[in-house]
């Protein structure tokens, strides 16, 4: 079975900003567990909010307000922890509230970390969402951005209900609020670049993870989504990853687009 490493073409140093929704949190963790377990030292951190991780998604979390201080902090403790989250305080909601992505280059410039994968984004727990004026927050280093969509949207309502900013994917897509949401939509938003891959750099790769696609019909659904998206022909799109990252073996499948 393929690996997170090998379907997302990891490389040495990279940094990798998740986007959208259905399920960026458990990628993340997923990922660092893997890249962590082969050896590598790897950060995971947001630049909005997330809910604060388990012990058995990340062995240390340093939680400081100062960051310079917890660039400090994570150098004496990167040799004895595999993987280590930042954050800068827990907030009255009982989420963490996320570093600077000023941060973010600062840390991609340390050569004793072997990746940084930051949260770039929030969705509510929705499978699909659209981005607002200020966000996504993704970081100038980033190398590789992962917009992250749930196939159960698909068939779905144009509600708040399974979206997440319903009104601003109704607007992107000249969608009326209510309507179906079909495949060709979902493919528009992740290729638009005011869609969920807003602000990603110049020179980021962009591979899309298609999640829950253990779901009845969810790989053939998740076929010909990925089909549509790499038929979009966005230049920075050379695959589509297909998976479910609650499970052990987190991807099922692998697109790649036509080779020119």
């Amino acid at each position: 079975m393929m690996t997170l490493k090998e379907a997302l073409d990891i490389k040495p140093g990279e940094v990798i900003s998740l986007v959208g929704g259905g399920g960026k949190t458990t990628l993340m963790f997923a990922l660092a567990r893997e890249l962590a377990s082969a050896g590598n030292r790897v950060i995971t951190t947001t630049t909005t909010k997330i809910l604060e991780p388990l012990s058995s998604e990340t062995p240390l979390l340093l939680l400081e307000a100062d960051e310079q201080e917890m660039i400090g902090r994570l150098l004496q403790n990167l040799a004895d922890y595999g993987h280590i989250t930042l954050a800068r305080e827990r907030l009255a909601s009982g989420k963490l509230k996320g570093i600077s992505p000023e941060l973010v280059v600062e840390l991609a410039r340390l050569n004793r970390v072997s990746c940084i994968i930051v949260e770039a984004d929030g969705a509510a727990q929705r499978s699909l969402k659209a981005p607002n004026l200020t966000e996504p927050v993704i970081p100038d280093a980033t190398s590789l951005v992962i917009p992250v969509v749930g196939i159960d949207a698909l068939g779905c309502r144009l509600t708040g209900e399974n979206v997440f900013r319903p009104e601003l994917v109704s607007k992107l897509l000249g969608l009326p609020l209510g309507e179906v949401i079909s495949a060709e939509s979902v493919a528009f938003l992740v290729t638009h670049p005011r869609g969920i891959i807003k602000g990603s750099p110049g020179g980021a790769r962009i591979i899309p993870f298609i999640n829950k696609v253990d779901l009845d019909r969810g790989l053939s659904q998740g076929r010909d989504l990925a089909g549509r998206i790499l038929a979009m022909r966005h230049p920075r799109i050379k695959r589509v990853v297909l998976g479910q990252v609650q499970s052990p073996e987190p991807v099922m499948e692998v697109i790649p687009g036509e080779v020119v």
